[in-house]
């Protein structure tokens, strides 16, 4: 039996600077060659481990000192407004975006904790904000163009070498379940054929937004159905099958198999994405009548380039989702309480991410896919005392493809060598930045091959978004000047600098990356001419 939940109820910083402060918060039709690569890179790295896949890692009553366990719960459309710990790094007119009122906000406890106990990222990006890109950026290292999964529904390259498979290669027992979106169509799929990794995949789906599950003598399956097909009804869901709370018992039955031994697992939770549907009680905790519309729902459409203008029809309100973000909290804590009476807390390396944010009214635009904050910014927020000293601040931009690197490097395990993202487990165990840092990380939209018209391409430091498309003009926005992320700074004096600078980073990029967004004739011409 699930235990209860318990009764416990500043802004951007200057480009440059090194700011890692005290928390104030509380499937694949690829050719067999790149298979072949693939698997000669596992075949010597089981054998260059094979002294440690030899010799288990020994419990806490060992001989050896245990290797770190990693947990990761990964949310999908996550507003991260939503999270106390995000709030408190915000002043109020940022932090209560749809009002202060009592039923308007939503109350955070475990994922504060994490905060507080360990290190909150205020400018973790997603390297594109949409389900798949997204994902496939996380798992691989790489950005999206080179997985390639540059759009939702794509199939992950089997070239990839995901982080699950290196911990595997090194001793680790691994597992996913819930939402996996990187095997095309199939919907919802349970087990995909390719794990990349997750050896233990038997409650991996590949998509969907599902709100009920159970299990059979035939495997699991959704549990809500319609006409004898599954469905995406809430109607009868409990604390055994709503998806959160299933997918968490999951997480903790493989914690408990596995704890003798170093484990790796993925939480995928696909909430707080709509369908805005949350189980009893959680669908009354909040209250629509009082809550507020963001303060740019406003927005002069006239004034807004073609990635941000505002939607015909844009829902902002929270109760369901604020209900869902609150479920999601309580299970954190289920699975946070667990690994404290396992004893295993302080081995765990716990983190609290998502893919995407969810816009949720503000620019009066929903769900993601743009370059604004509420839909590219996303919580990362990681505890693991044996490394990270609490209630560590880091404000240095960091990107999804970031994660594989600096996790690996965090667990002292060797990747592949085919990332391209950046080592930065040093903002978290030592409060600076590696040596060359650069304080800019790159985001792009979804796209497909060979379009005339090319999506967004953008350069983000602490302060400042340079944003580039073959449909407007660039636009420069300033943070600090105007966190609402309205106003296009480019053609001013005082920003002439850092559009220079910016469109520099973005060519270096371009080609280092391969990414075609940059090569368009359009977007080319805008940074030869910001680039000076």
């Amino acid at each position: 039996m699930r235990e209860p939940p318990p009764s416990e109820t500043p802004g951007p910083e200057q480009q440059g600077a090194l700011q890692i402060t005290e928390c104030l918060c509380t499937d694949s039709p690829y050719a067999m060659a790149d298979c072949m690569k693939r698997r000669r890179f596992l075949k010597n790295s089981a054998a260059a481990s094979g002294a440690t896949l030899a010799t288990p890692a020994l419990a806490k009553t060992g001989t050896a000192p245990r290797k770190p366990n990693l947990v990761i719960i990964h949310c999908d459309e996550l507003n991260f407004r939503t999270l106390g710990c995000y709030r408190n790094t915000l002043p109020p007119e940022q932090a209560f975006m749809w009002g202060q009122a009592k039923g308007a906000v939503c109350e955070t406890p475990h994922i504060d904790r994490l905060a507080r106990e360990g290190a909150l990222c205020t400018k973790f990006y997603a390297a594109t904000p949409v389900c798949s890109p997204s994902r496939s950026s996380l798992l691989s290292g790489q950005y999206p163009q080179n997985t390639p999964v540059t759009n939702n529904n794509l199939i992950l390259s089997d070239e990839v070498i995901s982080f699950a498979e290196l911990l595997k290669q090194t001793g680790y027992a691994t597992g996913y379940a819930g939402k996996w979106h990187l095997d095309g169509g199939g919907k919802p799929q349970w087990e995909p054929k390719r794990n990349f990794g997750f050896t233990d995949n038997r409650y991996m789906f590949n998509r969907g937004h599902w709100k009920q599950f159970e299990d059979t003598p035939q495997g699991p399956r959704v549990k809500a159905r319609t006409n004898g097909k599954a469905s995406y009804s809430v109607q009868g869901a409990d604390d055994k099958s709503f998806a959160t709370d299933w997918l968490s018992t999951k997480t903790i039955e493989f914690i408990d198999e596995h704890k003798e031994q170093p484990f790796c697992y993925m939480l995928s939770i696909p909430d707080p994405h709509g369908p805005d549907t949350v189980r009893a009680p959680y669908d009354s905790m909040f209250d629509d009548r009082v809550v507020e519309k963001p303060r740019t729902f406003d927005k002069d459409a006239a004034r807004a380039p073609s990635w941000a203008k505002p939607s015909p029809k844009c829902n902002y309100k929270m109760a369901q989702y604020h209900g869902m973000m609150k479920c999601i909290d309580d299970n954190v804590g289920r699975i946070t309480r667990h690994l404290e009476q396992l004893g295993l807390l302080d081995d765990t390396i716990l983190i609290f991410t998502a893919d995407h944010g969810d816009m949720r009214g503000e620019h009066h635009r929903q769900n993601k896919g743009i370059p604004l904050e509420a839909s590219a910014k996303v919580p990362f927020v990681i505890r693991y005392p044996k490394n990270i000293p609490a209630r560590r601040r880091i404000d240095k931009v960091v990107n999804t493809v970031d994660f594989l690197p600096t996790i690996l490097a965090m667990m002292k395990v060797k990747t592949a060598g085919k990332e391209e993202g950046r080592d930065c487990s040093a903002l978290f165990t030592a409060a600076q930045a590696p040596a060359k840092w650069n304080d800019v990380t790159f985001m792009r939209s979804t796209g497909k091959p060979n379009d005339e018209r090319v999506g967004w391409i953008s350069a983000v430091t602490p302060r400042y978004k340079l944003i580039l498309s073959s449909s407007d003009d660039p636009w420069l926005l300033d943070l600090k000047e105007d966190p609402d992320e309205l106003t296009n700074f480019i053609g001013g004096l005082r920003h002439r600098e850092v559009a220079k600078s910016l469109a520099r980073d973005l060519i270096t990029y371009g080609k280092t990356h391969k990414d075609p967004y940059c090569a368009h004739p359009k977007v080319r011409s805008q940074l030869k001419t910001l680039a000076g």
